[in-house]
């Protein structure tokens, strides 16, 4: 199957994209506080990617946003919450989307975010809770996740509602 070559606009326009999403990678590496937000709004830009450009688009994206953060970016350990979450969340959403049955996509969303809870556990487990005591159970802390990562899916779909409604008209 060819691929349909893209336009200077289309280049462009992606260009910006991953300028803006490194950008925002960035001020999360360099914020005191707030970064889970901005790894979020960093997440927002592979959507918008597939929404232009389709599935493959978003992958080379994906991947070249994560290279060149890499790259730029001092602080590489900062970045694990994009490479491992946030910047593949619209990929996997764009997939999971297509079932029809609405119970096996939230299922399967939540399989995957508890996946990357998982991982994000061993990795950080000896670390960094070897030095710290949490005041609350790890299970409270995982059942709040639920909920953050249900309003976070929920507020997603809202932003490429947003997108494809009222700020896509706009950049036309």
């Amino acid at each position: 199957m060819l691929l349909k070559k893209p336009g200077t606009k289309e280049i462009a326009f992606g260009g910006i994209m991953l300028a803006l999403s490194v950008l925002v990678l960035y001020m999360a590496s360099m914020a005191p506080t707030g970064r889970l937000s901005l790894y979020a709004l960093s997440s927002f830009f592979v959507s918008v990617i597939v929404i232009e450009s389709g599935i493959k688009a978003g992958w080379l994206f994906y991947t070249a946003s994560s290279l060149l953060s890499l790259l730029l970016i001092p602080d590489k350990l900062g970045l694990l919450p994009y490479f491992l979450f946030f910047g593949l969340y619209g990929l996997i959403k764009y997939y999971l989307e297509k079932i029809s049955n609405r119970v096996a996509e939230y299922l399967l969303k939540f399989v995957y975010f508890n996946l990357c809870l998982l991982l994000a556990w061993l990795l950080i487990k000896e670390v960094f809770l070897a030095l710290v005591e949490l005041p609350i159970s790890i299970r409270l802390i995982v059942i709040a996740l639920q909920v953050v990562f249900f309003i976070y899916d929920w507020v997603y779909s809202l932003v490429i509602q947003a997108y494809r409604d009222r700020i896509r008209k706009i950049l036309k």
